[in-house]
């Protein structure tokens, strides 16, 4: 039996919170709530009650994830096209896909920071 029951949020690192909370509030549609007094700067994002993504200001900024160990994180998500349309309009590098066999349609977009995000469309055919 598996200790992990899910994934319960991500960190971003980020010298231009400002930019980085844009994208995930404006573009991705999460929510800024409650976060501790923690003496730094810093925001918490929901996607409905469930806080998902923490952002930690920070003067410096931090190295890309491309050729980190992490690589990137995923979201499920309930609309490709309005995805697509969304991020496109934002101006940061993307790549639409969709994986073979399946009905999944993917999108990835890499941040101001460098962070890859993975957005996933499952369809009806997820696993083939």
């Amino acid at each position: 039996m598996s200790l992990i029951r899910a994934l319960d949020h991500v960190n971003i690192r980020t010298n231009d919170l400002a930019a980085t909370k844009a994208l995930f509030v404006d573009v991705l549609g999460l929510s800024e709530g409650w976060r501790p007094p923690f003496p730094f700067p810093g925001a918490w994002l929901y996607a409905g009650g469930k806080d998902v993504v923490h952002l930690v200001g920070v003067e410096t900024a931090a190295t890309s994830s491309d050729g980190s160990a992490l690589d990137h994180f995923a979201f499920d998500i309930g609309d490709f096209d309005d995805a697509l349309r969304r991020i496109e309009a934002t101006g940061l590098t993307f790549r639409a896909t969709a994986t073979p066999g399946t009905s999944v349609k993917q999108i990835f977009v890499r941040d101001s920071n460098g962070v890859t995000i993975e957005l996933n469309w499952k369809g009806d055919r997820p696993r083939g």
